[in-house]
């Protein structure tokens, strides 16, 4: 008796303890009442309570809801529900006796945090918090959670309450249900009367990029009840609270020490909602913002950005660029009808064995955020889109999420395409175009989102390409799956004696490549620091900036050739994996780019004349010329858009697009020679003082076509341009020739800021520039020192504009600091003091209601600002706020768009 006593008062120590932390006496201390008041006005019955706020209060009480849950969990319930009666805005229906109350549980759980891997016997009867993917649910059922009989004989009722071991509130009790009472009455059962609850099992498995490499992934079954039942799909990536426990050995027939372990759920948090789509991504620093600012600022960005894709597989350039663009993907666009256009981009490879494709395949597995790896052999219908299985336990039919389902938002690669069976490949038809997989079978009738990118590889039917045959006679795949990819691409091994060479030194030399560290002809040991746990990133870890470039190694990066510098200082350039995968991820999520006049009559003029082209001698389509064609068309260009963080998708943009599909259908690439001949060609006539309108005539011919070519192609052109512009206002034909030259040809303090530039970069550590040269110096004072740095979002395609303006007025830009000037050659600059005061006050508001959406319209900044400074100083005007802003835009400290808009960083 004395036992039971004393368990009843810890029961009620405990309830205390609940009851002064969720609404403490102190009025300064931390209370949740307004959180649970605003749990009654949603009508929820579950309160989100941090468990750090618990630890600073009692770390006693934070130790028992980590290592004794079950006590600790009902006393927290139970002073929920004390307080609930206790507020005057809770209704009738909200304070009755059976409505339950739970608290949720959130926040730093130390060692208990973990996944499916991870968990182990000691963290039996612990609550854990593990993060997976959902693989399959179970349908809904009730169960009763109380029952209620009515005896005749004496008119008389009787309940009865049945806890069993998946509930966590209290006891567990019989699970025998009565037929008569004690004196052998019989009991009629009102099923009127009874109470039920929801009842859920769901499967959560660990995440694939996350998963040791050549290892089955883990699974746990999770049990979720009452209002946490239907919060997930298959194919969700969450993370989840619950109490780790047995529910012993359910099997009769065979005594056996194996018990069956679920995670009872009390918390559930999507990492990646359908809406969303947030996918494990890596932590930005200010340091990689201005990194990725500074890198978009170059020339051959595009180039850049695919050799560094794949810098150990030597040619495939297009290739290269088409994977790019398939990572950064177009704009997705649901309109108000229903119609859902796609935004990602479809890509098959067909080709003869040993041309690196399945290679490329997996430089995108280690490259995306997101990607589920199959084989056509190894992939049925259903395991690509969902299935639909039977419980062990209780015989019911549930789903359970297929590749694609488990990539939405991701990228599906598919090696050996052609493998598949004819059965099974149908299977992706509506997930290619629709995005959505519909079930309707064994009485479930459901769709999921499927909304991943399709990398496929394939080899042809007679396992070598014969260019002497139609190629849908090579691939011998349907139309209809054919037009559903965006690009196809035939790789054949051509004999040809120089790239053969090329070919062989550099897989030479990829055998002859040794790790750093390690002695010639001693073992490597493979995957010797590898763990196959998923440890937590410190806090060091994710402040750290990434490496911009990696070192060039002539073993492994042959698929290279972009150099920087001249002479001594001449060197290649390689981005490092890391560093790619936050610009993606920066300019995927990020960048939002609207199609803009010119370039949609530019797609629409390409895709007229690729329609109506007439096809030479022995040239022949890879794939057919549909509607869908057009679409392609305007995603790549998008895409493209993008990859230079650009809010715009210009001309140039759709030119890049023409060049990668041109080559994908009919294997056109321009020659670069030509281009440049022609070029050297214009500067020597302009030079000369040859006449404008022929300098004109050769830049529109350099515009046509695309491939590497389409940027220096829209510079000749920009430039022809501007040299006529210079001829109507009377300049001098030499004025006219060294504008030209200077957009090609940098001034050697140009290429030392630009050398001085990438030392920024490598150093990967904000600093602030102080550099200015010639014009700037003179014309620009320097910012303010006291000032703090911001990271820079400023599109390519502003600079490049704000560079052709500067150069139509003869001045000689030297770094991104000028480019503000520049806009404004012909009125007064902002003066050094005028530009600090605007600064600090903008400084002030960045954090305030203003910017709660991260931008604001310039009008209401302007008098934001003006309301923000002294009495005795002038406002600032709309053209010197204007000034203002472009200079700390060109200075990465805000972000400022034609549109009329100011974006905080």
């Amino acid at each position: 008796m004395d036992a039971l006593m004393l368990q009843d008062e810890a029961a009620k120590e405990r309830i205390r303890l609940a009851e002064e932390f969720l609404d403490p006496h102190d009025q300064h201390a931390r209370s949740y009442r307004p959180d649970i008041i605003l749990m009654l006005k949603k009508n929820q019955r579950r309160l989100v309570v941090n468990l750090d706020h618990v630890r600073d209060h009692n770390p006693e009480l934070a130790d028992g809801l980590l290592f004794d849950p079950f006590d600790y969990t009902l006393a927290f319930n139970h002073a929920l529900k004390e307080i609930v009666k206790t507020v005057p805005e809770a209704r009738p229906d909200q304070t009755d006796p059976d409505v339950l109350y739970y608290c949720a549980w959130a926040g730093s759980f130390g060692l208990n945090s973990c996944n499916p891997r991870t968990l182990s016997s000691n963290h039996l009867n612990h609550m854990v918090s593990i993060e997976g993917i959902v693989t399959r649910c179970s349908l809904i059922r009730p169960k009763v959670v109380k029952s209620v009989h009515y005896n005749e004989k004496k008119n008389i009722f009787h309940f009865r309450e049945y806890r069993d071991q998946t509930m966590t509130n209290g006891v567990t009790t019989s699970s025998v249900y009565p037929q008569e009472d004690d004196e052998g009455n019989p009991l009629l059962t009102e099923y009127g009367f009874c109470t039920y609850r929801d009842h859920q099992t769901i499967s959560i498995q660990e995440m694939p990029e996350r998963a040791p490499a050549g290892q089955l992934p883990r699974g746990v079954d999770v049990i979720l009840d009452d209002d946490l039942v239907d919060r997930v799909k298959p194919g969700d990536r969450v993370q989840l609270v619950g109490i780790f426990r047995t529910l012993g050995n359910r099997n009769t027939n065979h005594n056996s020490a194996l018990f069956k372990t679920v995670i009872l759920a009390n918390n559930v948090v999507l990492l990646s909602s359908k809406g969303s789509g947030a996918i494990a991504t890596a932590s930005l620093t200010d340091t990689d913002v201005r990194n990725i600012n500074k890198i978009a600022k170059k020339k051959n960005l595009f180039e850049l950005l695919s050799q560094s894709l794949a810098p150990s597989i030597f040619g495939h350039d297009y290739i290269k660029k088409a994977i790019l663009l398939m990572l950064l993907g177009g704009m997705e666009k649901n309109l108000e009808n229903g119609t859902h256009l796609r935004g990602d981009i479809n890509i098959l490879m067909v080709g003869d064995p040993s041309t690196a494709k399945s290679q490329l395949l997996r430089f995108v597995l280690n490259t995306a955020p997101l990607a589920i790896a199959t084989t056509g052999r190894g992939s049925s219908g259903v395991g690509l889109t969902a299935a639909v299985t039977s419980d062990k336990e209780t015989g019911e039919r549930r789903l359970e999420a297929g590749a694609m389902v488990m990539a939405d938002r991701g990228v599906v690669c598919i090696d050996e395409f052609d493998k598949m069976s004819d059965i099974d490949r149908v299977a992706i038809h509506e997930v290619m175009e629709q995005q959505t997989v519909t079930i309707a079978k064994a009485g479930i009738h459901t769709s999921l989102n499927a909304r991943c990118s399709v990398i496929a590889a394939a080899n042809p039917i007679f396992g070598q390409y014969d260019t002497h045959k139609d190629p849908h006679k090579n691939i011998a795949l349907p139309d209809s799956l054919l037009s559903r990819f965006d690009l196809l691409f035939v790789v054949t091994d051509d004999i040809e004696d120089t790239r053969d060479r090329q070919v062989s030194e550099h897989v030479l030399r990829m055998h002859r490549y040794r790790q750093p560290g390690t002695d010639e002809g001693a073992p490597v040991r493979e995957n010797a620091q590898q763990a196959l746990g998923v440890a937590l990133q410190s806090q060091s870890d994710i402040q750290k900036p990434t490496e911009v470039y990696e070192k060039y190694d002539s073993m492994l990066h042959a698929g290279v050739t972009l150099t920087s510098g001249r002479g001594a200082n001449k060197r290649h350039e390689v981005l490092s994996i890391p560093f790619m995968k936050k610009y993606i991820q920066y300019a995927k999520t990020r960048i939002k780019p609207v199609l803009t006049q010119e370039a949609s009559d530019r797609i629409a003029d390409i895709y007229v004349g690729l329609r109506n082209d007439e096809m030479e001698g022995n040239q022949r389509r890879t794939s057919p010329l549909t509607v869908r064609t057009l679409e392609t068309l305007i995603r790549l260009a998008t895409a493209h858009a993008k990859s230079r963080l650009s809010k715009r998708v210009e001309e140039r943009d759709a030119l890049a697009a023409e060049a990668i599909l041109r080559f994908a259908l009919f294997k056109e690439v321009v020659e670069d020679e030509s281009r440049k001949k022609r070029r050297r060609t214009t500067q020597q006539v302009e030079s000369d003082g040859g006449s404008s309108e022929e300098s004109s005539d050769d830049g529109d011919g350099d515009g046509d076509g695309g491939g590497d070519g389409t940027f220096r192609g829209s510079t000749a052109r920009g430039s022809t341009a501007r040299s006529t512009r210079a001829a109507a206002r009377g300049r001098p034909s030499a004025t006219k020739g060294r504008t030209a030259n200077s957009a090609r040809t940098p001034v050697p303090d140009q290429e030392d800021d630009d050398e001085q530039e990438e030392e920024d970069i490598y150093d990967a550590t904000p600093r602030r520039s102080s550099r200015r040269t010639g014009a700037s110096s003179s014309n620009a004072p320097a910012a303010s020192s006291s000032q703090p740095s911001f990271a820079s979002s400023v599109p390519a395609s502003q600079l490049e504009t704000q560079e052709d303006e500067t150069q139509e007025d003869g001045t000689l830009a030297s770094g991104a600091a000028n480019l503000s000037i520049a806009d404004g050659a012909d009125d007064q600059p902002i003066s050094a003091d005028r530009l600090a005061a605007f600064r600090t006050a903008l400084g002030q508001l960045l954090n305030t209601d203003l910017f709660d959406d991260d931008s604001a319209e310039v009008g209401a900044v302007i008098d934001a600002v003006n309301g923000r400074l002294g009495r005795s100083a002038a406002a600032f005007s709309r053209d010197e706020a204007v000034k203002a802003l472009k200079r700390m835009d060109a200075a990465n400290q805000i972000m400022y768009t034609d549109g009329d808009l100011v974006y905080k960083i």
